[in-house]
C-alpha cells in the first residue's frame, strides 16, 4: 500500500498587520491541522490561530532560534509523513529572504507534496504604512532588496557594496538592525553621498510601529540612541524624504 504523507504550506503572513493576510492564508490557517510558525508574523496573528490546530514554535527570534533550520526542516517532514497536513508560517513572504526556497527543496527531495501561498512583503508594506513609497516618479524609478544579516558561516560577502553605493534607486534592507553601522559605512567608503535620507521601520504595520529617520552618516548613532531593535526594515534613499508629507498619515492604518 503506498503511504500517504500530507501536504505542506509554505505561507507569507504579511507583514504583521492581521488585516494584510492574503484570504487564502487565512482559510488555511484555521483549518491545517499543524501550524509551524516563527515569531516575525506577530502576536495577533499567533493568537488567531484556532485552539484546536497542533502550534509549533520554531522560534527565530532576532539571535535566538528556538530550532536550527535543519531541525525546522526535520519536524515540518515528520508530521507531514506522520498524514498531517503542515502549514508552514514565515512572516512577510515565503520566498523574500524567509528560507522557504530551502524548505521546499526539502520536500521535493523527500517527496512531500508541497504549496506556496505569497505573502505581502514587509520591503514595501512598511515602508508604505510609514509614508514612505520605495519608488516615486520624481525620486526614485528602481528599488533593490537586500539582506543586511547574511549567513554568517559564508567566507565572502555575496553583497557588491561597490555597486549598491552606485544604485540610483531605493535600497531597503532586511534584518539590519545589528549590522547597521558596518551596513551604512560600507556604502559610504564606496561613495555614497553621506548625506542620503535613511528610515529604519520598526515592527511595521502593527499598532506599535515606529519610524526613525536620519541620514548615512548618522542613523547609526541615532538607532543607538533610541534604542532601535528588530524587526525592523532599513530604507535608503530620497524616497524617505516623503515620509515628512504622507507620513502624517500613518495613523489612519491603526484606526
Amino acid at each position: 500500500m503506498t503511504r500517504k504523507y500530507g501536504k505542506v504550506y509554505l505561507v507569507g503572513s504579511g507583514p504583521g498587520d492581521p488585516e494584510l493576510l492574503t484570504l487564502k492564508a487565512r482559510r488555511l490557517l484555521d483549518t491545517t491541522e499543524v501550524v509551524v510558525y516563527d515569531q516575525l508574523p506577530g502576536k495577533a496573528i499567533i493568537d488567531s490561530i484556532p485552539d484546536s490546530t497542533e502550534k509549533i514554535d520554531a522560534g527565530k527570534h532576532a539571535g535566538d532560534h528556538t530550532l536550527t533550520q535543519d531541525e525546522i526542516n526535520a519536524l515540518i517532514i515528520r508530521k507531514a509523513r506522520e498524514g498531517k497536513n503542515v502549514l508552514r508560517l514565515k512572516g512577510g513572504d515565503p520566498y523574500m529572504f524567509g528560507r522557504g526556497g530551502e524548505e521546499a527543496e526539502e520536500l521535493i527531495a523527500e517527496g512531500i507534496e508541497f504549496e506556496v501561498v505569497p505573502g505581502i512583503t514587509s520591503a514595501v508594506s512598511a515602508p508604505a504604512y510609514a509614508g514612505i513609497p520605495v519608488t516615486h516618479r520624481d525620486h526614485a524609478s528602481m528599488v533593490t532588496f537586500i539582506t543586511g544579516h547574511e549567513d554568517p558561516t559564508k567566507e565572502e560577502t555575496a553583497l557588491d557594496w561597490e555597486t549598491l553605493a552606485n544604485f540610483g534607486g531605493t535600497i531597503v534592507i532586511f534584518m539590519g538592525v545589528k549590522m547597521l553601522g558596518r551596513n551604512v559605512g560600507e556604502l559610504i567608503k564606496f561613495g555614497k553621498d553621506p548625506k542620503t535620507p535613511v528610515a529604519l521601520i520598526e515592527r511595521g504595520t502593527r499598532p506599535d510601529q515606529r519610524v526613525t529617520v536620519g541620514v548615512l552618516e548618522n542613523i547609526a548613532e541615532i538607532a543607538k540612541e533610541r534604542g532601535v531593535k528588530a524587526p525592523a526594515i532599513t530604507v535608503i534613499g530620497n524616497v524617505v524624504t516623503l515620509h515628512d508629507i504622507l507620513g502624517e498619515q500613518v495613523s489612519n492604518y491603526f484606526d
